[in-house]
């Protein structure tokens, strides 16, 4: 048994929808949160820009004293997974876009892969999409914009369908399958995204998330290293680059919605 904390790493607020998992699959660990809001979001930056802040957050958590490092953000992924992991000697274990299980589903209608910008540009995630069984299905779609007023704790259903009429327009009309929530933010605004779905597109547009493959994931590693703790509370302590007194509040409010 290793009480140390596990250590939650996302470039602002969307992360908290892993944490949440996190303390629903794994209630006898203990968490600590760290989100960059002082610099989100990382989509819109250059590669050297999201590498260097995702070194500096994750030497963050690994001072705090964490055994593990759990990257709930697909552009930290993307761009630099591979160094943080040869870097630490702590295990890192990441989320990256469910585009496998949305391929793998019946249909003959398209993928809607929605994301940041940086994610459906970096060569990580363009060779998980290669690998796909007809990588022409998956749709990229950046949306630039969603991560900066779900930060701001915009979350109505009704808030968002300026935004997307500028992302999905060239889609209406479409058969899609499914609709992969590719940044861990989007989470929080499922509902805005099925209401815009359901108004513009035909056929299932089902929903896939790496969240809980993800916990999964971080529950083998555990176990594998001997890691695991049978006696935590699913505490979670909340850290943050920005305001705390600001990013708080708004934290505690999407981690139990």
């Amino acid at each position: 048994m290793d009480p140390r904390p596990v250590g939650v790493f996302d470039s602002g607020l969307g992360g908290a929808s892993v944490l949440r998992e996190a303390l629903t699959l794994l209630p006898h660990e203990n968490y600590i949160y760290y989100g960059d809001n002082l610099n989100a979001p990382y989509g819109d930056k250059t590669e050297a820009e999201i590498t260097a802040l995702t070194f500096r957050c994750a030497d963050e958590l690994v001072s705090r004293g964490v055994k593990a490092i759990l990257i709930a953000c697909n552009t930290a992924t993307a761009t630099c997974i591979r160094q943080i992991r040869e870097k630490l000697e702590v295990p890192v274990v990441s989320v990256e876009p469910a585009i496998k299980p949305a391929c793998a589903a019946d249909g003959t209608g398209k993928v809607l892969m929605m994301a940041t910008l940086a994610t459906t540009k970096l060569g990580r995630y363009l060779e998980l999409q290669s690998r796909m069984p007809d990588p022409g299905r998956v749709i990229n779609v950046p949306c630039p914009g969603l991560v900066d007023r779900i930060e701001r704790n915009v979350l109505a259903d009704d808030a968002f369908d300026d935004l997307f009429d500028r992302f999905l327009s060239p889609y209406h009309g479409m058969e899609i399958d499914g609709i992969v929530l590719g940044c861990t933010h989007y989470i929080f605004i499922r509902g805005a995204i099925a209401r815009y779905a359901a108004a513009h597109f035909k056929g299932a547009c089902r929903f896939y998330d790496g969240n809980a493959a993800t916990v999964r994931q971080l529950a083998r590693v555990l176990e594998e290293k001997g890691l695991s703790n049978d006696a935590g509370s699913a505490r979670a302590e909340f850290c943050t680059s920005g305001d705390e007194a600001v990013y708080r509040p708004i934290f505690n409010s999407l981690l139990s919605r």
